[in-house]
């Protein structure tokens, strides 16, 4: 049973995160895409909450995040933002709103604050992407960075794996992150690196540096709730822990909920008015 006191928790602001790096309070991060799901999460004590867009995934059914429109977005935080009483909502900017043009990306990131009420963005990308963070940042919308292995990017890296393992590129990592925190992002997600570098970041800025699968040396940990749940049995990566197996749990309720209504157990006589 758990002994989590939400009542006694406040409401996680970026500057909150801050407050816990400097104190070495470690950061609790999932995601949620609806309202019942952010509920849950808020609940358990999570502190940040980002509405991925991973939803093109694990909600829609695509290979790749490519494909999700700022107006899924904007409909998946919306509920999230909804559900979640105490956690930090944090939304994913989806390819093709923020690369090229910061006028567009104002545009974008104004939008998602204006139409959801979550409390920040997430952009993937570093220097390349310099201009739009500078212009979002300007409007007083706090930005999360996201370097790394970045999904919006994975025809240019032609898959998955894992990301600067050699010198140069782990050097050009670092001189992103560090661009990040000066430009002014609260905090950076930085996915499958090898833990040292993952590290060395940490060690390297003052803002906030949540891991996925960049080893434990970090500020924080996110995962995708679906996956670490056990909802998703078709994605197992070396990082991802899973921590119940909800697939066979709801296919056993599920099944049994079809058999009671072919029996016609279901409704019995004390489900009926």
């Amino acid at each position: 049973m758990s002994t989590y006191n939400e009542n006694a928790r406040p409401r996680i602001t970026v500057t909150r995160l801050q407050d816990m790096k400097r104190k070495g309070e470690k950061i609790a991060c999932l995601t949620a895409y609806d309202y019942t799901m952010a509920q849950i999460v808020d609940a358990a004590g999570v502190d940040f909450i980002l509405v991925g867009d991973s939803a093109a995934n694990v909600m829609m059914g695509y290979d790749t995040t490519l494909p999700i429109t700022l107006d899924d977005m904007i409909t998946y935080a919306k509920g999230v933002t909804r559900g979640a009483q105490h956690a930090l909502v944090v939304v994913d900017m989806p390819f093709g709103y923020y690369q090229g043009c910061p006028d567009i990306a104002l545009a974008s990131a104004v939008r998602i604050m204006k139409e959801t009420g979550a409390s920040a963005v997430k952009m993937e990308g570093g220097s390349e992407i310099r201009e739009s963070i500078e212009k979002i940042l300007s409007a007083g919308i706090p930005v999360c960075g996201h370097l790394g292995l970045t999904p919006q990017s994975v025809n240019k890296f032609g898959g998955y794996g894992v990301r600067a393992k050699e010198d140069a590129e782990a050097e050009c990592l670092l001189s992103d992150a560090r661009m990040l925190e000066q430009l002014g992002c609260f905090a950076i997600v930085l996915e499958k690196i090898p833990a040292a570098l993952a590290a060395k970041v940490a060690q390297a800025v003052s803002i906030p540096v949540i891991g996925i699968g960049a080893g434990a040396d970090v500020d924080g940990q996110i995962l995708v709730v679906q996956d670490m749940l056990g909802m998703n049995r078709g994605f197992s990566p070396k990082f991802m822990r899973r921590y119940a197996d909800m697939a066979d749990l709801m296919e056993t309720a599920l099944g049994r909920y079809v058999s009671d209504v072919k029996a016609v157990d279901f409704p019995n006589e004390s489900e009926r008015y």
